[in-house]
């Protein structure tokens, strides 16, 4: 076949000034492409190279100024984005955050900073990214003490479970009668422990309220070999507990009133099963309560990484994924679904069906989706309300020959017999 002659065209730019940064902790390569003064098919480029402190990084928003450039585009390099997004962001620039895995120079180049700069200007000029997410101001602070919340109730839950470990090792098997070690009757006991007593039968009359059905049990729990050493780690942890409890009260505070703003955002969530106040205000708090930055509700769900990915490749599928999306936002929806999943609801029953036939773990996917979904309706219309469509929703809508005949199918396999049905009389 003969070569055809074709004229092929540049792709058209998008922004004609823009600026590409190469951002590292210490310092940054600013890359500035504008057109050329004389001749249109032309660009004149220039690299600067600037400290990230904040009197250097004013320097380059006044020379951007001068250069008049119209976006601002960098990649997300671990936190250093951050105070360089912010203050130019602040200076009133455009600012967009790149996925680093979006603009990936070609192989075979050198790799520098000033290149890379160079490579990240000519991508963005010509439209060929898209921003990440960066949420206003007033989000990106919740979402600050939300996250430092959470992660202080983790270092929480591992002291107590350091604390029974501890017990363990002394042979106390309070935590295999009571249900909550830290509760009034179980902090009453391990700080008389703690204080010298080590007679099971005092210990065990510590006990309040319908724990004191369990004496007799809680004598045989207390009965072990606690002693000085285990008293004093056993102070240190519970130390370390109650610090922690009055940190995380404090931050609930905090969280009340940043969240203020959001408070019907909240209470709109919290109708849903499983979401409680705090679940709405960790999946306020990293997406947000503007859902036109999501086009539709599976934009959302692909931008949590709760979406499966489908492989296929020369007519065979192969395994995928989900990816790695939000673990903070992936922690606060698992919690959720775990909780739905005991309840008699729709999202309950679904977790339940998926679970059965396709295993714990997809069906955790599958119905965080289903809470993505609706979350994304809630938010992007502010008067819709949340209405449960039942947990019998598939019985009620499942074709009745096919539930017939699988119905027929497992007597028969339970019985050996072979089944026939007869109609019964009107």
């Amino acid at each position: 076949m003969a070569l055809v002659d074709e004229i092929t065209e540049e792709p058209e730019r998008v922004v004609q000034r823009v600026c590409a940064l190469d951002l590292g902790k210490a310092g940054l390569v600013a890359c500035v492409r504008v057109p050329h003064e004389t001749r249109p098919e032309r660009r004149l480029q220039e690299v600067r190279e600037y400290s990230t402190v904040t009197r250097q990084l004013l320097e380059l928003a006044d020379w951007l100024r001068v250069q008049q450039v119209e976006l601002v585009a960098m990649e997300s390099t671990s936190d250093y984005w951050k105070p360089v997004f912010y203050l130019l962001e602040a200076e009133g620039f455009t600012c967009w955050l790149l996925n680093a895995t979006h603009v990936k120079h070609l192989p075979g180049r050198p790799k520098t900073d000033r290149l890379d700069a160079v490579w990240l200007a000519k991508v963005v000029e010509r439209g060929m990214c898209r921003p990440s997410l960066v949420p206003p101001k007033p989000i990106r602070q919740l979402r600050d003490v939300v996250r430092y919340r959470r992660s202080l109730i983790r270092d929480q839950t591992r002291e107590k479970q350091r604390l029974e470990k501890l017990l363990e090792d002394a042979q106390i098997k309070l935590t295999s009668v009571i249900s909550d070690l830290h509760g009034v009757s179980g902090r009453q006991m391990l700080q008389a422990m703690i204080d010298g007593e080590r007679d099971p039968k005092v210990l065990a009359q510590l006990a309040h309220g319908i724990m004191r059905r369990k004496i007799p049990v809680l004598e045989e729990a207390l009965t072990g070999f606690f002693g000085d050493h285990h008293a004093d780690l056993c102070r240190r942890m519970l130390r370390r507990i109650d610090d922690l409890s009055a940190d995380i009260a404090s931050l609930d505070a905090r969280v009340e009133e940043l969240i203020a703003p959001f408070a019907h955002a909240v209470a709109t969530l919290d109708e849903i099963p499983g979401v409680g106040v705090r679940a709405a205000q960790e999946i306020i708090a990293e997406t947000g309560v503007d859902m036109t930055v999501f086009p539709t509700a599976a934009h959302l769900a692909s931008w949590a990484k709760f979406t499966p990915i489908d492989h296929n490749s020369a007519g065979r599928k192969k395994g995928g994924g989900t990816g790695k999306g939000n673990p903070w936002l992936a922690g606060t929806l698992g919690e959720v679904v775990a909780s739905l999943a005991r309840t008699d609801t729709f999202l309950g029953e679904r977790y339940r069906r998926l679970a059965r036939r396709r295993g714990k773990k997809r069906a955790i996917v599958a119905v965080g989706n289903s809470v993505l979904t609706i979350v994304w309706h809630l938010l992007n219309d502010p008067d819709q309300h949340y209405q449960d469509l039942g947990s019998d929703f598939y019985e009620s809508r499942i074709n009745k020959r096919r539930r017939e005949r699988d119905l027929i199918r497992q007597l028969e396999h339970l019985t050996g017999h072979k089944v026939t049905l007869t109609p019964t009389a009107a």
